[in-house]
């Protein structure tokens, strides 16, 4: 019983399996409304491809604008549900998930914290599917971003997440970017090798930290 701030949790190009259900219980657990979905649905779902060429093969086309509109879905779900307080709204995404949630915090003024997992911070841009990168729309970021990114991240350079934080200083916004040494991609999802439990640790403390502030604050 109750109204609690609400967290939508956005699943990596691997959808919405078991790893991304059990966070989004994590949140609940903190008491949270916690959200999660499966952006890849249309398509039929990732969940029984074992080879991540063919994941990305049916990830990679699927346009920015379609998955800004699934969560603008699940925001105006989140306000009419009763155990909801809809004017606290919390965005966190996991690899492109990481990247789905700064675009959506430019996206939609509704969303009040967002904290980003080692989300792509300059993609590549491909017509009809993606024309900007979270550091092209810094500055229409208003919630305060907490990035949570690995030094030894193959795909996301170090110079990237520091430039992606002074962008939005420079604009004025509140960001912080936590840059953990000796930590890969994907170093939370503790299913994969990439798991390093020193920094997942930390990082998930300073995310539900982050959460509490700025939503229950």
């Amino acid at each position: 019983a109750g109204k609690y701030p609400v967290v939508i949790v956005i699943p990596e190009v691997f959808g919405m399996h078991e790893h991304i259900k059990d966070v989004t219980r994590r949140f609940a657990k903190e008491g949270f409304l916690a959200i999660t979905f499966e952006p890849y649905a249309r398509e039929g779902g990732v969940l029984h491809l074992t080879d991540i060429a063919e994941g990305r093969k049916v990830v990679d086309p699927v346009p920015d604008a379609r998955v800004m509109a699934d969560l603008d879905a699940l925001t105006a779900y989140a306000r009419k549900h009763p155990g909801a307080r809809a004017d606290r709204l919390g965005v966190t995404g996991f690899c492109r998930g990481g990247m789905y949630t700064l675009l959506f915090a430019a996206h939609s003024q509704e969303v009040k914290a967002a904290v980003p997992w080692y989300g792509q911070l300059k993609p590549a841009k491909t017509p009809g599917v993606r024309t900007v990168g979270p550091i092209d729309v810094a500055s229409r970021i208003n919630a305060p971003v907490l990035g949570l990114y690995g030094e030894a991240d193959a795909g996301i350079p170090v110079a990237d997440a520091k430039e992606m934080e002074a962008a939005l200083k420079a604009a004025g916004k509140t960001a912080e970017f936590v840059l953990y040494k000796d930590a890969p991609h994907a170093f939370f999802a503790d299913y994969r090798p990439s798991y390093r439990a020193e920094a997942a640790k930390d990082a998930w403390t300073r995310c539900r930290a982050w959460f509490h502030k700025y939503l229950k604050g």
